[in-house]
């Protein structure tokens, strides 16, 4: 018997900035501005960083709310049947690898 768990797949999780960026325009307080830019500049960080350091921050809020959304779905599942579920998906992976690895040349 297998039992469903919920789970999202962040396509870009690692993924950096790409050439087709979009632009935002946002507001923020005077002091948030200040803070985040002592700060950056602090860091060595310059002026095009601040993009970047956006794109970061959103992504990890993404992703953070995305695991509180998981565990909430799950959180009446076994965690021992968690477990096994995880333990067998990663076994299946392991193996599909080693078949696929290319025979070492002699």
């Amino acid at each position: 018997m297998y039992r469903r768990l919920s789970v999202y797949q962040l396509v870009c999780a690692g993924a950096r900035m790409e050439e087709q960026a979009v632009r935002w325009s946002i507001k923020v307080s005077k002091d948030t501005d200040l803070t985040l830019r002592t700060f950056l500049g602090a860091q060595g960080m310059k002026k095009g960083d601040l993009s970047k350091f956006i794109e970061e921050a959103v992504r990890r809020r993404v992703l953070q709310c995305t695991i509180q959304d998981i565990r909430a779905h799950n959180a009446d599942a076994d965690p021992d049947e968690i477990q096994r579920i995880v333990d067998q998906a990663v076994s299946e992976v392991r193996s599909e690898r080693r078949t696929k690895k290319k025979p070492e040349k002699a």
